[in-house]
C-alpha cells in the first residue's frame, strides 16, 4: 500500500522572503552524519537531530528562531518512510519563504562495511544479520532522498578532520566573502537536476558515443576530452561560457550567495557534459573559486553494476 503524507507548513504570507534557511542533513548510517551536523552547531546552525517529522509542522509554527536551522534524518526517525521525507523535502522547496537545501553525506558500501566491522556495530537496518545486508536495505531507501541532494559529500576517504573541513568549506566561508560552487554533469533522459542555478546544454557538440574506441569511456577520460574539445563548436562555446561565468559568479558572491550550483547535461550524462563539467571545474578551481565537481550518472552506474549497457545517444 502506498503511503501518502500531507505536510502542512506555515502560510508563505506571514514570513518575508526566504527567511528560514534549512538544512536538512542525511545518508547511510556510518558515513559521518553526527560529523557533519555536530560542524553545522559549531558553525552557527541551530541542530536537531532525528526529530520526527510529524513534529516538523509544530516548529516551523513557533517562533523565529534567529539563525539557520539543520536537521538530521535518517532512517532510525520514529517515522521515517522515504515517502515521507520526499514529501517534505518537495514542501520545503515549493514555499517561498523558507530556503531548503538537502545535504547528503555518503560513502560507498565497501568502506562502510569495513567501519562497521572495525567497531563491531551493529546496522540499525539489520540488527541480526550482516551489516552489509542493512547497508544495502538503507541504500535501496535513501536512493530517492540522494537524488535530490543539492550537495553531495562523498567520505569514503575522507578522516573526521578532513569532514568537519569539507562542511566548514561548503557552509563558513572565509570571512562572508567565499561562494561554494558545484559544477554537476546529467543527462536529460533523466530529467533535470534540482535546485540547480545555471543550465547548459552540450547536445550540439559531436557525440564520441558514435565512436566505437570511446564508447565505453566517459568525460574524464583524456580521449574523450580531445574528441569533445576538437569540435570546431566548442572553442566560441567555452569563450562565450567563461566570459558569461567571469562577469555572473562575482556578482552573486557580491549579492551574498553562499552556494551555487551549475549543470552541463546532454543525452546520457557520460560524454559531453562530463567533459565539460571536468574543463569548467578545474577552470574555477585555476581562477581561485572554492569549487566540486559531481556526475550523477556516472554515480548511479557506479552504484548499479547490474544495470544494463549504455543506451544510444550517449
Amino acid at each position: 500500500m502506498t503511503e501518502t503524507t500531507r505536510i502542512t507548513l506555515p502560510d508563505p504570507d506571514s514570513r518575508d522572503p526566504a527567511d528560514l534557511s534549512v538544512v536538512l542533513v542525511t545518508g547511510p548510517s556510518g558515513a559521518g552524519r553526527s560529523t557533519a551536523i555536530a560542524a553545522l552547531e559549531d558553525t552557527g546552525f541551530e541542530v536537531i537531530d532525528n526529530l520526527p517529522l510529524s513534529l516538523l509542522n509544530r516548529l516551523l509554527e513557533g517562533p523565529p528562531l534567529g539563525r539557520p536551522l539543520a536537521l538530521g534524518l535518517d532512517v532510525r526517525n520514529r517515522d521515517f518512510s522515504t515517502q515521507r521525507l520526499t514529501g517534505l523535502i518537495d514542501g520545503l522547496r515549493a514555499d517561498p519563504g523558507i530556503s531548503a537545501e538537502v545535504l547528503y553525506i555518503d560513502c560507498s558500501d565497501e568502506v562502510l562495511l569495513r567501519r562497521y566491522s572495525e567497531t563491531r556495530r551493529r546496522h540499525p537496518m539489520a540488527p541480526d544479520a550482516s551489516p552489509l545486508d542493512g547497508i544495502r536495505r538503507e541504500g535501496e531507501l535513501l536512493g530517492p532522498i540522494r537524488d535530490r541532494a543539492d550537495i553531495l559529500i562523498d567520505t569514503s576517504t575522507l578522516s573526521p578532520h578532513d569532514l568537519r573541513a569539507e562542511m566548514n568549506r561548503w557552509f563558513a566561508p572565509e570571512s562572508g566573502q567565499r561562494m561554494a560552487i558545484s559544477v554537476q554533469s546529467f543527462s536529460y533522459k533523466r530529467g533535470l537536476p534540482r535546485s540547480v542555478d545555471l543550465v547548459f546544454d552540450c547536445r550540439f557538440l559531436r557525440n564520441p558515443h558514435w565512436e566505437a574506441d570511446l564508447r565505453p569511456l566517459d568525460g574524464r577520460a583524456p580521449e574523450v576530452a580531445a574528441f569533445v574539445t576538437a569540435d570546431p563548436r566548442f572553442a566560441a562555446f567555452d569563450q562565450h561560457l567563461k566570459a558569461l561565468l567571469e562577469t555572473l559568479l562575482p556578482a552573486y558572491r557580491d549579492e551574498g550567495k553562499a552556494h551555487l550550483t551549475i549543470a552541463f547535461g546532454c543525452t546520457g550524462g557520460q560524454h559531453r557534459s562530463v567533459a565539460v563539467t571536468e574543463r569548467i571545474t578545474a577552470t574555477l578551481a585555476e581562477q581561485g573559486w572554492q569549487v566540486s565537481s559531481r556526475h550523477r550518472e556516472l554515480e548511479r552506474r557506479r552504484e548499479s553494476p547490474t544495470s544494463g549497457g549504455n543506451g544510444a545517444g550517449q
